[in-house]
């Protein structure tokens, strides 16, 4: 029988001086002090920038050589690695294969909390192995306290194979950044209730998470300036947003933008650079493959006037 705490000294368990009436304190006294702790997450996670840059480099690299992304996690990190995965399709047109997610428990895991499956290192090995990770592949292991066993079985299983490995933790003390290429770990302090980490945490891990994706997707060609050039149009909503993106790069009206979408096949890169190079279809997709997939090196220039136009028109409003 274990004669002392394993997880008393880490920061996520910390008690927080800030909060000790909490449960006598008023809502808007709660509320209050709960978007004063939230205002240090962006600072915290602000002095891992650095780290963060270098997270990116290697996801852009690895993504370049077509290499996967795997996000790593248990509990609340696990579901955030999820919702991660999940977002990529519908935004960047990735395919499922490309950007995926582990967590202890499965998919059930994601609705309905699975008490004490972090701890299982073995069935962490396990999840990974069953991906069969090769040395192009990104594994980003998420675990807000350092200590999921879930986790680190899967970061060892995958170092085996030669995986880059991105560790998120606000455990900063952590010695696993000796046994990773990169750590990112912002230290938020401890939390408003003690020990949920859904919360400053949960946020920290988020931001994270979102700059890693984002900039690594922008980096190999998703977007063209700040509109979503490789949305997925399979809904309503997001055939109006390719013609909105449509419009606002080339000028064409509504209708036009969807008569030229619909000769690019909804491909909005291949009907950019139909309509600003005056190509067909599939000299379109030929500049875009000798262009690795960016649509300003293929069309040249920087961003259109009518693209500032717009957004300074907007930002009016």
């Amino acid at each position: 029988m274990p004669t002392s705490s394993k997880w008393k000294d880490l920061p996520t368990e910390a008690i927080n001086p800030a909060s000790l009436d909490l449960d006598k304190a008023a809502t808007e006294e709660i509320i209050d002090l709960m978007v004063k702790e939230d205002r240090k997450v962006v600072s915290s996670v602000y002095r891992e920038r650095d780290r963060i840059a270098l997270g990116v480099d290697l996801l852009t690299a690895s993504l370049r050589k077509g290499g996967r992304l795997i996000f790593v996690g248990a509990g609340t990190s696990g579901r955030l690695g999820v919702l991660e995965a999940a977002e990529m399709t519908p935004t960047f047109s990735t395919s499922p294969r490309l950007v995926q997610a582990l967590m202890p428990g499965g998919r059930a895991a994601f609705f309905e909390a699975k008490e004490g499956s972090e701890e299982n290192y073995a069935d962490g090995s396990r999840s990974i192995s069953r991906l069969r990770p090769t040395r192009k592949d990104v594994l980003v292991g998420v675990s807000a306290s350092g200590m999921s066993q879930f986790v680190r079985g899967a970061l060892t299983r995958a170092r085996r194979s030669g995986v880059k490995i991105i560790f998120i933790t606000c455990w900063p003390g952590t010695e696993l950044e000796t046994f990773v290429d990169v750590i990112i770990a912002p230290a938020v302090g401890p939390e408003v209730i003690a020990g949920s980490t859904r919360l400053k945490a949960g946020t920290a891990t988020k931001l994270v998470l979102n700059m890693l994706t984002t900039v690594s997707m922008v980096q190999i060609g998703k977007t063209y300036g700040n509109l979503m050039v490789d949305v997925k149009t399979g809904s309503e909503k997001a055939r109006d947003r390719a013609r909105r993106i449509i419009t606002t790069v080339t000028g064409l009206d509504y209708d036009e933008a969807g008569r030229i979408l619909k000769r690019a096949r909804w491909n909005v890169k291949a009907a950019i650079i139909m309509q600003k190079l005056n190509v067909s279809y599939a000299s379109a997709l030929k500049r875009l493959r000798q262009s690795n997939g960016l649509v300003r090196a293929a069309v040249g220039g920087s961003t259109s006037k009518r693209i500032r136009k717009a957004s300074q028109k907007r930002s009016r409003l």
